[in-house]
Protein backbone atom coordinates (compact mmCIF):
# COMPACT_ATOMS: atom_id res chain seq x y z
CA UNK A 1 0.00 0.00 0.00
CA UNK A 2 1.44 3.14 -1.00
CA UNK A 3 1.93 6.05 1.67
CA UNK A 4 -0.74 8.47 1.57
CA UNK A 5 0.87 12.19 0.68
CA UNK A 6 1.50 14.82 3.22
CA UNK A 7 -1.47 17.15 3.72
CA UNK A 8 -0.41 20.64 4.46
CA UNK A 9 3.08 21.46 6.58
CA UNK A 10 5.11 18.76 8.96
CA UNK A 11 4.02 19.66 12.37
CA UNK A 12 6.73 20.20 14.76
CA UNK A 13 7.68 19.94 18.76
CA UNK A 14 10.40 21.42 19.64
CA UNK A 15 12.41 20.79 22.64
CA UNK A 16 15.65 22.47 24.00
CA UNK A 17 16.44 23.85 27.36
CA UNK A 18 18.74 27.00 25.98
CA UNK A 19 15.99 29.66 24.89
CA UNK A 20 18.54 31.84 21.97
CA UNK A 21 19.24 28.35 20.49
CA UNK A 22 15.70 27.01 21.13
CA UNK A 23 14.53 30.51 19.16
CA UNK A 24 17.40 29.94 16.52
CA UNK A 25 16.52 26.21 15.64
CA UNK A 26 12.56 27.39 15.43
CA UNK A 27 13.68 30.07 12.84
CA UNK A 28 15.43 27.90 10.58
CA UNK A 29 13.36 25.77 10.32
CA UNK A 30 9.98 27.71 10.50
CA UNK A 31 11.53 29.82 7.66
CA UNK A 32 10.51 26.80 5.31
CA UNK A 33 7.00 26.56 4.11
CA UNK A 34 6.60 22.40 4.87
CA UNK A 35 7.10 22.64 8.43
CA UNK A 36 5.27 24.34 11.06
CA UNK A 37 6.39 24.22 14.80
CA UNK A 38 3.62 24.08 16.89
CA UNK A 39 5.21 24.22 19.76
CA UNK A 40 8.25 24.64 21.66
CA UNK A 41 9.20 23.21 25.19
CA UNK A 42 12.45 24.02 27.39
CA UNK A 43 12.93 20.55 29.07
CA UNK A 44 11.55 17.08 28.18
CA UNK A 45 8.92 16.55 30.48
CA UNK A 46 7.00 19.79 28.73
CA UNK A 47 8.10 18.02 25.38
CA UNK A 48 6.13 14.94 26.30
CA UNK A 49 3.13 16.99 27.50
CA UNK A 50 3.41 19.17 24.14
CA UNK A 51 3.34 15.68 22.06
CA UNK A 52 0.28 14.37 23.94
CA UNK A 53 -1.76 17.51 23.42
CA UNK A 54 -0.69 18.19 19.99
CA UNK A 55 0.21 14.84 18.13
CA UNK A 56 2.51 16.19 15.97
CA UNK A 57 4.51 14.57 12.99
CA UNK A 58 7.78 14.72 15.06
CA UNK A 59 9.84 15.78 18.12
CA UNK A 60 12.91 17.56 17.68
CA UNK A 61 14.93 17.15 20.86
CA UNK A 62 17.98 18.10 22.48
CA UNK A 63 19.68 15.42 24.49
CA UNK A 64 20.66 17.00 27.79
CA UNK A 65 17.51 18.89 29.20
CA UNK A 66 16.34 19.36 32.71
CA UNK A 67 13.35 17.52 34.51
CA UNK A 68 13.61 14.76 31.81
CA UNK A 69 16.13 14.19 29.43
CA UNK A 70 16.41 13.60 25.71
CA UNK A 71 16.64 10.14 25.84
CA UNK A 72 13.76 9.63 28.48
CA UNK A 73 11.84 11.64 26.66
CA UNK A 74 12.55 9.83 23.53
CA UNK A 75 11.14 6.59 25.23
CA UNK A 76 8.15 7.76 26.68
CA UNK A 77 7.06 9.55 23.03
CA UNK A 78 7.88 6.61 21.47
CA UNK A 79 6.09 4.28 24.12
CA UNK A 80 2.94 5.80 24.32
CA UNK A 81 2.41 8.63 20.94
CA UNK A 82 3.83 6.24 18.27
CA UNK A 83 2.61 8.39 15.45
CA UNK A 84 5.42 11.45 16.40
CA UNK A 85 8.80 10.06 15.42
CA UNK A 86 11.62 11.64 17.19
CA UNK A 87 14.73 13.16 16.03
CA UNK A 88 17.80 14.45 18.04
CA UNK A 89 19.57 17.67 17.57
CA UNK A 90 22.32 18.37 19.70
CA UNK A 91 25.89 19.00 20.42
CA UNK A 92 27.01 15.98 21.70
CA UNK A 93 28.41 12.47 19.35
CA UNK A 94 30.07 10.41 22.04
CA UNK A 95 29.41 6.64 21.62
CA UNK A 96 27.61 6.27 24.67
CA UNK A 97 24.93 9.27 23.83
CA UNK A 98 24.31 8.04 20.35
CA UNK A 99 23.82 4.12 21.57
CA UNK A 100 21.30 5.77 24.21
CA UNK A 101 19.23 7.74 22.14
CA UNK A 102 18.68 4.93 19.42
CA UNK A 103 18.16 2.34 21.85
CA UNK A 104 15.57 5.03 23.26
CA UNK A 105 13.52 4.74 19.62
CA UNK A 106 14.93 8.15 18.25
CA UNK A 107 14.77 7.55 14.26
CA UNK A 108 17.93 9.97 14.14
CA UNK A 109 20.63 11.87 15.23
CA UNK A 110 21.75 14.84 14.33
CA UNK A 111 24.20 17.63 15.43
CA UNK A 112 23.78 21.11 16.04
CA UNK A 113 26.22 22.10 13.59
CA UNK A 114 23.76 20.39 10.53
CA UNK A 115 23.20 23.36 7.75
CA UNK A 116 19.70 24.96 7.77
CA UNK A 117 18.96 22.74 4.33
CA UNK A 118 20.91 19.34 5.65
CA UNK A 119 18.06 20.18 8.60
CA UNK A 120 14.76 20.59 6.84
CA UNK A 121 16.13 17.69 4.56
CA UNK A 122 16.65 15.71 8.06
CA UNK A 123 12.64 16.50 9.25
CA UNK A 124 11.16 15.54 6.68
CA UNK A 125 13.18 12.14 6.13
CA UNK A 126 12.40 11.36 10.00
CA UNK A 127 8.85 12.18 9.47
CA UNK A 128 8.57 9.55 6.12
CA UNK A 129 10.25 6.55 8.76
CA UNK A 130 14.04 7.07 7.25
CA UNK A 131 17.18 6.96 9.69
CA UNK A 132 18.66 10.14 10.04
CA UNK A 133 22.21 10.60 10.98
CA UNK A 134 24.92 13.24 11.16
CA UNK A 135 27.86 11.83 9.21
CA UNK A 136 30.30 12.13 12.52
CA UNK A 137 27.68 9.95 14.02
CA UNK A 138 27.16 7.24 11.14
CA UNK A 139 30.52 7.28 10.59
CA UNK A 140 30.82 6.15 14.67
CA UNK A 141 28.03 3.70 14.47
CA UNK A 142 29.97 1.82 11.44
CA UNK A 143 33.28 1.76 13.29
CA UNK A 144 31.39 0.11 16.57
CA UNK A 145 29.93 -2.78 14.69
CA UNK A 146 33.61 -3.08 12.98
CA UNK A 147 35.16 -3.65 16.58
CA UNK A 148 35.24 -7.39 17.03
CA UNK A 149 32.50 -8.45 20.46
CA UNK A 150 34.51 -8.63 23.59
CA UNK A 151 35.84 -11.82 24.62
CA UNK A 152 34.87 -13.30 28.16
CA UNK A 153 36.83 -15.64 30.03
CA UNK A 154 35.88 -17.26 33.34
CA UNK A 155 39.15 -17.20 35.75
CA UNK A 156 39.94 -20.84 35.22
CA UNK A 157 40.34 -19.81 31.22
CA UNK A 158 42.17 -16.75 31.71
CA UNK A 159 44.65 -19.11 34.06
CA UNK A 160 44.99 -21.49 31.24
CA UNK A 161 45.62 -18.77 28.89
CA UNK A 162 48.46 -17.20 31.12
CA UNK A 163 50.23 -20.21 31.71
CA UNK A 164 50.13 -20.79 27.71
CA UNK A 165 51.45 -17.21 27.41
CA UNK A 166 54.42 -18.41 29.81
CA UNK A 167 55.09 -21.54 27.36
CA UNK A 168 53.75 -24.02 29.59
CA UNK A 169 52.73 -27.88 28.15
CA UNK A 170 49.57 -29.00 29.21
CA UNK A 171 50.93 -31.37 32.05
CA UNK A 172 52.97 -28.12 32.99
CA UNK A 173 49.76 -26.12 33.46
CA UNK A 174 47.78 -29.35 35.30
CA UNK A 175 50.89 -29.50 37.52
CA UNK A 176 50.60 -25.58 38.08
CA UNK A 177 46.68 -25.28 38.79
CA UNK A 178 46.58 -28.45 40.22
CA UNK A 179 43.69 -29.71 37.81
CA UNK A 180 43.72 -33.16 35.46
CA UNK A 181 45.92 -32.62 31.97
CA UNK A 182 42.33 -33.24 30.36
CA UNK A 183 40.79 -30.48 32.27
CA UNK A 184 43.65 -28.00 31.19
CA UNK A 185 42.64 -28.97 27.63
CA UNK A 186 38.85 -28.51 27.93
CA UNK A 187 39.01 -25.23 28.75
CA UNK A 188 41.97 -24.28 26.41
CA UNK A 189 39.23 -25.80 23.74
CA UNK A 190 37.48 -23.22 25.14
CA UNK A 191 39.61 -20.30 25.33
CA UNK A 192 40.13 -21.53 21.57
CA UNK A 193 36.85 -21.48 20.26
CA UNK A 194 36.51 -17.73 22.28
CA UNK A 195 38.91 -16.26 20.38
CA UNK A 196 38.38 -17.86 16.86
CA UNK A 197 42.02 -19.60 17.12
CA UNK A 198 42.91 -23.11 16.12
CA UNK A 199 46.29 -23.34 17.87
CA UNK A 200 48.22 -21.97 21.13
CA UNK A 201 49.84 -19.46 19.58
CA UNK A 202 47.33 -17.87 17.66
CA UNK A 203 45.54 -17.83 20.99
CA UNK A 204 48.59 -15.82 22.48
CA UNK A 205 48.57 -13.19 19.61
CA UNK A 206 44.61 -12.96 19.46
CA UNK A 207 44.98 -12.44 23.57
CA UNK A 208 47.45 -9.86 23.58
CA UNK A 209 45.64 -7.79 20.77
CA UNK A 210 42.75 -7.58 22.43
CA UNK A 211 44.22 -6.81 26.03
CA UNK A 212 43.68 -10.52 27.74
CA UNK A 213 47.28 -10.57 28.38
CA UNK A 214 49.48 -7.65 29.55
CA UNK A 215 52.47 -9.31 29.89
CA UNK A 216 54.99 -10.76 27.12
CA UNK A 217 55.08 -14.52 26.25
CA UNK A 218 57.96 -16.58 27.91
CA UNK A 219 59.05 -18.04 24.34
CA UNK A 220 61.08 -21.34 26.38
Amino acid sequence: MNEQPQKGPLRVVLADDHVVMRAGVAALVSGDATIEVVGEAGDGREAVALVAELAPDLALLDLRMPVLDGVAATAEIVRRHPGTRVLILTTYDTDEEIERAVEAGAIGYLLKDATREQLVEAIHAAARGETVLAPRVAQKLVSRMRRPAPVVLTAREQQVLDAVADGLSNVEIGRRLVIAEATVKTHLLRVFAKLDVSDRTHAVVTAMERGLITRRPDHR
